[in-house]
């Protein structure tokens, strides 16, 4: 058994899955911070296959980058600056065989995310 990672963003101001956010995985070891990989929500608001599946999953510190800004945009929120544009999720994974999922209830004020199962 090997663990892997999975996310889901929901729009809560619309009651509907977020479609085509793009997302970046980075790995953070000490100061260095490397993409892992980067990928968008399907119609459903999750991507089409595990943001770190398990042939590339390791424990460590992990940071999602959900680029919710030009949803917002095409969702008709307007203004030069939004409130939320890039939205960081640090988070840590130390166990080899589980299964994290990192979900994002996005509105265009506020967020809020949990580990899911």
């Amino acid at each position: 058994m090997a663990g892997w990672l999975s996310t889901h963003v929901l729009d809560t101001a619309r009651g509907i899955p977020a479609q085509g956010i793009r997302i970046a995985l980075y790995r953070i070891t000490g100061d260095a911070r490397d993409l892992v990989v980067e990928m968008a929500t399907n119609d459903d608001g999750r991507t089409d296959a595990p943001i770190l599946p398990p042939e590339m999953f390791r424990t460590g510190t992990y940071e999602l980058v959900f680029y919710a800004g030009d949803y917002l945009r095409a969702c008709g929120v307007t203004g030069d600056v939004l409130f939320l544009d890039e939205i960081p999720i640090r988070f840590g994974m130390n166990d080899a065989d589980a299964h994290y999922h990192v979900p994002l209830l996005l509105s265009p004020f506020g967020y809020s995310t949990y580990r899911g199962s």
